[in-house]
């Protein structure tokens, strides 16, 4: 398709590299973000931009009408694990109530496409690795239970209002365009804590358990560079129409194949040249060995393979941004 969409937390990491490669398929794209976490800076310059909630019915109703909107992709959403755990309320208000709000003036403005960021925190610590589609939705924190929860509203409100669905999990984002890159408070996530650590803006990086029944005993998972990421939601919006919506479908985004923690930092440490040193420190709870995608369905359904998602494809471009933004966005 082509037209008009609307990007919720556009301004945020992913969102942001999202909007660019709409806007080079000549998408008309407006970004709404309320900023809690994501930066101005990081939208580019041919987007619309909103600032404000996807639970504010009247402005949402009234972005959807005036921009003539006929696509959303919601990236918009807390997603921190341990904040969820500790605050599993606000993360139920945000993740799920504010976003139906969304989802009903989606249907009442006749969207007809609504591509979502869901999780592969959707599957909790599943018995079989790669991990399908097929698999059961068991999340182990609250993080994971408001995007399974969203997936299930979404699949009951689509068919009944016309509206076709794309829930896409998925697994590790990581890596950087030359304009964007990964800049969190606080930053959870491996890759930019090792490069960080390579900067010497850590002392030494903490790796949670060295015990698993893994090759090498830390935590394995499926890191997929976030212009891969980005890509397999503009190839959601691709999905035919023709005779009405089709059934929603929810579809992995991963590479299939999982890369260790110490393979992190190893290659971290032939990628930028530095010394990264390393604490051992105890699992911690909740973190499953494993968590590698199977990756037919996005073959099969958007046609979508991650293409630029080697480890070192990965590292490179992060190390290369984050060498050129040392303060994130806040530096300019």
């Amino acid at each position: 398709m082509t037209g008009r969409v609307l990007v919720t937390g556009g301004a945020g990491y992913i969102g942001s590299i999202l909007v660019d490669q709409l806007l080079e398929r000549g998408f008309g794209v407006v970004v709404l973000d309320d900023l809690s976490t994501g930066h101005r800076q990081a939208v580019a310059r041919g987007a619309g931009f909103v600032q404000g909630g996807v639970g504010n019915r009247e402005l949402v109703e009234t972005l959807l009408e005036r921009e003539r909107i006929e696509a959303i992709i919601h990236l918009a959403a807390f997603a921190l694990v341990p904040e969820s755990v500790a605050q599993p309320q606000k993360y139920v208000t945000n993740n799920v109530t504010a976003a139906r709000v969304l989802l009903e003036a989606a249907g009442h403005a006749k969207v007809r496409r609504f591509v979502f960021s869901s999780s592969c925190a959707v599957y909790g610590h599943p018995a079989t690795i790669p991990i399908t589609e097929d698999t059961p939705l068991a999340p182990v924190n609250p993080y994971g239970e408001t995007k399974r929860d969203f997936e299930r509203l979404l699949a009951q409100f689509g068919p009944q209002h016309g509206l076709a669905v794309v829930s896409l999990r998925y697994f590790n984002a990581a890596g950087a365009t030359a304009q964007r890159g990964e800049d969190h408070d606080p930053e959870t996530h491996l890759i930019p804590n090792v490069l960080a650590t390579a900067l010497g803006k850590r002392e030494a990086l903490d790796v949670f358990g060295t015990d698993y029944p893994t090759t090498d005993g830390t935590a394995v998972r499926d890191y997929v560079h976030v212009a891969d990421i980005a890509a397999a939601h503009v190839r959601a919006l691709d999905v035919p129409l023709d005779g009405g919506a089709p059934a929603p479908i929810a579809v992995n985004l991963g590479t299939g194949a999982g890369r260790s923690v110490r393979e992190v930092v190893d290659a971290a440490r032939r990628v930028t040249g530095r010394a990264i040193t390393t604490i051992e420190r105890p699992r911690r709870p909740g973190d499953p060995p494993a968590l590698v995608a199977a990756v037919g369905r996005a073959a099969d359904v958007l046609h979508w393979r991650a293409r630029q998602s080697s480890l070192e494809e990965i590292l490179e471009s992060a190390w290369r941004w984050h060498q050129g933004h040392p303060q994130g966005y806040r530096g300019g």
